[in-house]
Order: C-alpha cells, then structure tokens, then sequence
C-alpha cells in the first residue's frame, strides 16, 4: 500500500510556553497540543559528534521530535522530496507523519532529542531500508 504522506505534511509546531523569572514550562497533552495521543515517549542523549541517528520510516506511526536541550538537524525524505530542519528551541516540535524518511544530523553536545510517539514500539513499523521505503513509497512494496 502506498503512503501518500509527502514533507508538506510535515510541520512545525510551536508548543504552549508559560514564562516566568525562575525558569520556562511547557506542557504537551496528547490530542489538544499534539494532533494524536501519545502512546509512547522516548530520548536521545549523548549522541557522539558526527553521528546519525534515525535513518528509517514508519509505516503507521506519527511523531512529535522536540530539541529538550541543545539542536540538531531532522533530515525529511518522502520519496522525491528532501527539507531539512533545525530543531533548537525546546516549545518547537516537528510533527513527523507515517511514511516519512528521518535522519537526525548534526547534533549539539549535550544536546536531547525528545519524541512523543502515536503508538508503542512495533519493530514491523519500521522501514529500515532506503531503497525498500522507495518501493513503499512508490506502491511496489
């Protein structure tokens, strides 16, 4: 089945923050701040300089990809189109839809890569393999 999700479905989205003298909140509720419920989150940390991370697509599952501390760069393929984007303010998240490819680049020391995720890990959601997600994405799957 071929997923028709392109990276202009993919946007960023500026989370609520509440400002105060002793220091930033923001709080993200699944369905109001991020269009689906979360099921699943998880962290990146003490990504070695020069390293990539990511490198593979979802089949089903959505994703809201947040710079908690420090920047990297989300690197978005659909297939025929490529955009990068520099996550660096932690009220900012990348909303990454099903049948997207993602590399995670240029990572700042100390940096925190935070996902909230549309469902719990299932290794048969992934696409692993570049050249497979090209015949998914162009229906030869």
């Amino acid at each position: 089945m071929e997923n028709k999700n392109t990276i202009f479905d993919c946007e960023l989205l500026e989370l609520p923050k509440q400002q105060n003298r002793d220091g930033n909140l923001t709080a993200i509720n699944g369905g109001v701040e991020v269009p689906f419920e979360i099921k699943r989150v998880y962290y990146l940390y003490d990504v070695p300089g020069g390293e990539t991370r990511g490198a593979h697509a979802h089949y089903e599952l959505e994703q809201l990809v947040i710079a908690a501390s420090g920047s990297f760069d989300v690197v978005l393929n659909d297939g025929k189109y490529t955009k990068t984007f520099t996550l660096n303010r932690p009220y900012y998240g990348l909303h990454i839809k099903p049948g997207i490819w993602r590399d995670l680049v240029n990572f700042s020391s100390g940096s925190v890569l935070l996902v909230l995720a549309s469902k719990i890990y299932s290794e048969k959601d992934y696409i692993r393999d570049f050249s497979s997600f090209l015949n998914y994405k162009n229906g030869n799957s």
